[in-house]
């Protein structure tokens, strides 16, 4: 990460402690110093899926981008704050390559076995919650706004009902969508036991969208309000057994 990229990050924080006002700022050191009471050896993950990648580029807008180069962007920078909190995190992925076994030929197959990678180090990851990164794209290109669509396990329906309200009220107030549930036919989403959402980010398909989430200052934006959230979520759970 550049040094550009972290004074972004900083500023971005600065301003959420202003942002999210109390909970984000005047309580901040007396968290902290309770997350250290309350260590134990059970510690919760935060697993960061950057959508697609390797020769599964997504989405294509009309301009060229490409959803995999931009879900990435958003989840490393995502990352780094994360970090920057004392979160623990694992990447599904941190480049735009993928390792597929020998015997996936086909693209298909490659695709098919990168969801199953996934899956598996998500389900290996113990007291893991999941945040996977996307963006939508239609043919009519009017559509706007983030939605986050929430998995049927445990807790990704408050989770993501309070992911997508902070998109909404920190980044896009005209913004009328809902956080809703995911289809099952997303195959990672319905595999995973953990907490776990889907964050599309906008649509690539809208010019103007397209032009912000290509944007670098903008992806950190989206990255700090995403951890933001996670951060509240986890503060929202019983204390006992769990480092917050």
């Amino acid at each position: 990460m550049t040094k550009l990229l972290y004074q972004r990050i900083l500023v971005v924080l600065l301003a959420l402690i202003v942002v999210f006002g109390g909970w984000f700022a005047a309580d901040w050191q007396l968290r902290r110093a309770e997350a250290t009471a309350n260590w134990t050896n059970t510690k919760q993950v935060l697993i960061l899926d950057a959508g697609h990648g390797g020769e599964d580029g997504g989405a294509v807008a009309p301009n060229g981008t490409v959803e995999a180069d931009v879900n990435l962007q958003i989840a490393l920078r995502a990352r780094a704050i994360a970090e920057l909190t004392g979160v623990e995190v694992v990447m599904t992925r941190d480049s735009p390559d993928i390792a597929y076994p020998d015997d996936a030929t086909t693209i298909a197959e490659r695709k098919k076995a990168d969801q199953h990678q996934r899956a598996e180090l998500i389900r290996r990851t113990d007291n893991a919650v999941l945040i996977s990164i996307h963006q939508n794209c239609y043919p009519d290109r009017k559509p706007s706004g983030a939605q986050v669509l929430y998995a049927a396990s445990t807790g990704s329906d408050t989770l993501g009902a309070l992911m997508h309200d902070n998109l909404v009220a920190y980044l896009d107030p005209q913004n009328r969508r809902v956080a809703a549930p995911i289809s099952d036919k997303i195959y990672l989403m319905r595999e995973v036991k953990c907490p776990a959402v889907l964050v599309e980010c906008g649509f690539l398909s809208n010019e103007s969208e397209c032009a912000k989430l290509k944007d670098g200052g903008y992806q950190t934006k989206l990255a700090a309000v995403i951890i933001a959230s996670y951060l509240q979520y986890r503060q929202s759970l019983p204390q006992t057994g769990m480092v917050t």
